[in-house]
């Protein structure tokens, strides 16, 4: 029972550690879609007389626009970086600013090249195959072997996963792109490639 018990409680907070990244990206971007679109949007109606459908939608485009713009120079580096040495100094959005930030940087991984190819690897038991990101390889003196470091994402939340070294021989190599891999694995399968080459 003490084993059941503790089974289930990492289980939980292990769940409840996986969804804070997701719940801070909902809450932002209600957050965002409220405030743009019960305030700047309403003005902009009220000031042209009539009601324009997905305004509010737009208007947080151009808002994600302009601070992805900013991000892009230095002077709003600089505001980043101090935005992000205030929030560490606070206990609990430390935490959150972390979790978020965390996210996004999986979320950018492609463009980094952290995942040098995607392959599929028997999981769980034969003829199970799941998607997994090659992060590097390493030669087994030993056995004569390359094996490669793999990270295997979890559904719908690539932040989390599993580290891997399998034999190269135990892995299918498929020609798809880290970007079209993590769209299979954020969307749970629905978003991907239709076939295997």
């Amino acid at each position: 029972m003490k084993r059941l018990w503790g089974h289930v409680r990492r289980q939980i907070i292990r769940g409840f550690l996986a969804s804070i990244p997701l719940i801070f990206s909902y809450l932002l971007i209600r957050f965002l879609y409220l405030a743009v679109d019960q305030r700047a949007a309403q003005l902009i109606q009220r000031v042209i007389g009539f009601r324009i459908p997905g305004l509010g939608l737009l208007l947080i485009l151009i808002l994600f626009y302009l601070v992805g713009l900013a991000a892009s120079h230095w002077a709003g580096r600089q505001l980043f970086r101090i935005i992000e040495a205030i929030t560490t100094r606070l206990p609990i959005i430390k935490t959150i600013y972390s979790l978020g930030q965390k996210l996004a940087e999986a979320l950018s991984l492609p463009d980094q090249q952290a995942f040098q190819k995607v392959v599929l690897l028997e999981y769980f038991r034969p003829g199970v195959w799941t998607v997994a990101f090659v992060t590097g390889s390493i030669f087994d003196r030993q056995s004569g072997q390359k094996f490669l470091k793999l990270f295997i994402p979890t559904t719908p939340n690539p932040t989390s996963g599993f580290m891997a070294m399998v034999p190269e021989s135990q892995v299918r190599y498929v020609p798809w792109s880290p970007e079209e891999a993590i769209k299979i694995v954020i969307s749970g399968g629905v978003i991907g490639p239709e076939e295997i080459e």
